[in-house]
């Protein structure tokens, strides 16, 4: 399974007048490396949350369909699925009918249910389903307890930032933000 992220981000969760204030910064003099280092801050929490603070769209790829028949969307929460495709033994794209399927976004991970499932033809990446994710088109709809994990790292990462360069980051999370995002990750046994 393969995850492609279609589209960037509009808008960051955390706006530069949010850093700033946590900072307690006036000027303006450094506010690339602050747009940098949220935007770092953003990308490290989505990898270990598998959340989508902010909304853009996906491409799943998928070899097979799951025996259960609920496809699983590891990347969440899911606003809709737009399109579903399968690859038939000539390599051509066919669209599967989305009429009645049936979509938990909310789930962690997401399912989605179709009422029909035909069979790929292509060994690899056969299946691909096209969606969107996000809590929102801004950081007002992100978790605040998010923002605050997010400007917490951000904060560390600017104390460091003569030892590491922003490309480089993160290079330390600062002690308490795995308390903060602790309720949003997903552990396995």
């Amino acid at each position: 399974m393969t995850i492609i992220e279609l589209t960037p981000p509009l808008v960051e969760p955390l706006t530069l007048a949010e850093v700033r204030a946590h900072l307690r910064l006036d000027t303006d003099e450094e506010d690339d490396l602050l747009l940098a280092l949220a935007t770092v801050a953003r990308e490290h929490l989505e990898r270990e949350t598998e959340l989508v603070l902010a909304a853009r769209d996906f491409r799943l790829c998928r070899d097979d369909w799951p025996e259960d028949g609920i496809l699983a969307i590891a990347r969440g929460p899911v606003r809709a699925v737009t399109a579903v495709t399968v690859y038939d033994g000539d390599g051509e794209p066919q669209a599967v009918d989305l009429d009645g399927h049936l979509l938990d976004g909310q789930a962690r991970p997401a399912r989605l249910w179709l009422r029909e499932t035909p069979p790929p033809a292509r060994a690899l990446n056969g299946i691909e389903v096209e969606f969107s994710a996000g809590f929102g088109e801004s950081g007002v709809d992100v978790p605040e307890t998010l923002k605050r994990a997010m400007l917490l790292h951000v904060a560390a990462m600017y104390a460091v930032r003569g030892v590491v360069a922003p490309d480089a980051q993160p290079a330390v999370v600062p002690p308490g933000y795995d308390r903060l995002i602790a309720p949003f990750c997903r552990r396995g046994l």
